[in-house]
């Protein structure tokens, strides 16, 4: 049994606590001074922290704890993010807002963590964790709608194991990325995937895979309408490729995927930056395969040569790996066509109105920034 004014401990979070409230749902709160065993109920736990209180915990008295060999009930686990991506208020001014819509949800939803982050030419933000890509897009909807704020959000990333000098260690940011990647040893962790799938829709399903990196391992026939297909691929390619979307483009929504965490394995990637009017866009900074970098690069700036607004002044769009650019777009400048309303005379007097919009360009440039919208940053992660 427990009382009112109580202490209490979370055993799985090794949290303290007293109890400031307990009762009933009736459905309405119904105060009592005692909840016995075999009651359901609720407690306040006076825990000011709210990531401290986790569902599937155990709750105790301090004096049990003390006097008794108390068990946590089985079953506990801690949930872990597969699935990483940066998120910062479009103004400053909102931070506190952020951070309280941030404790709010994850009270409802502790599957999710967040922590955090600060960058040079962002300010300050947080880094999130989710279960996957479904689960992100789902949180932070809601931080749009029901808190009515406007977010910028990175990529989303998964984790990298790095490793020197047989020290290993956990990355889940792509600007923790070392610059030469060479000096390390770098896994990343693979996906083992099971497609169950139409027979008519093999040869599609077949077709598919060809276009990624993974290793297909086995394929049964179940039914005489129905196999399944097991294929390995790594998470990194599973999640910025939407391999599930277009599964089912290929397959008119008739297959169905399940897949499961496999191991750790090494590979050659690199990080990528993107530069914007010779701005480096952190929250764009990718983690792609070296033999790959060339055309991720060029897809990342074509896309945003499409969806960024033309300035007044010309924007150079490049990617780039360590010193060295990849690839370039730019996109035009807005022209404003300052001799139209000239007719005839002169043609020193057109001469100078279009040296003179030249150099307004030129210093425009000089000191333009472009600022990249949350709804750009949507685009471009759903269309890249």
């Amino acid at each position: 049994k427990i009382n009112k004014d109580e202490e209490i401990y979370l055993i799985n979070k090794k949290a303290k606590g007293k109890v400031k409230d307990l009762g009933y749902f009736k459905p309405e709160f119904k105060p009592t001074q005692e909840l016995k065993e075999g009651e359901i109920g609720y407690l306040a736990t006076g825990i000011k922290d709210p990531t401290l209180v986790r569902v599937g915990d155990t709750i105790t008295t301090l004096k049990d704890l003390e006097t008794k060999s108390i068990e946590p009930i089985e079953g506990y686990k801690e949930p872990k993010p597969l699935v990483f991506l940066s998120l910062y208020p479009a103004s400053a001014e909102d931070l506190e807002k952020l951070k309280k819509a941030l404790h709010s949800l994850n009270l409802e939803d502790p599957s999710f963590y967040f922590e955090p982050e600060s960058r040079l030419g962002i300010g300050q933000g947080f880094k999130l964790g989710f279960l996957g890509t479904l689960h992100a897009e789902i949180i932070v909807e809601r931080i749009k709608r029901e808190f009515g704020l406007e977010i910028i959000l990175s990529k989303p990333q998964v984790a990298f194991k790095i490793e020197k000098n047989e020290v290993e260690k956990i990355i889940t940011s792509p600007l923790d990325f070392p610059e030469n990647p060479k000096e390390y040893k770098i896994k990343e962790r693979w996906l083992e995937l099971e497609i169950l799938t139409p027979n008519s829709k093999l040869g599609e399903v077949f077709e598919l895979l060809e276009q990624f990196e993974g290793e297909f391992e086995d394929s049964k026939t179940l039914t005489s309408q129905v196999s399944i297909i097991k294929y390995k691929l790594p998470q990194r390619e599973f999640l910025s490729s939407n391999f599930y979307d277009r599964l089912k483009a290929a397959t008119q929504g008739l297959a169905s995927l399940n897949y499961n965490l496999a191991e750790w394995k090494e590979s050659k990637l690199v990080k990528m930056e993107i530069l914007i009017a010779g701005e480096k866009e952190e929250l764009l900074t990718t983690i792609v395969p070296e033999q790959k970098a060339f055309q991720e690069g060029k897809k990342i700036v074509r896309k945003l040569k499409e969806i960024l607004p033309r300035q007044l002044f010309a924007v150079a769009l490049q990617a780039k790996i360590g010193g060295k650019i990849i690839a370039r777009e730019t996109i035009p400048a807005l022209r404003k066509d300052v001799i139209g309303h000239l007719y005839g005379g002169d043609v020193t007097r057109k001469m100078k109105l279009l040296e003179k919009q030249k150099e307004g360009k030129k210093k425009l440039k000089e000191r333009g920034k472009v600022r990249i919208t949350s709804d750009t940053f949507i685009k471009l992660i759903q269309e890249t």
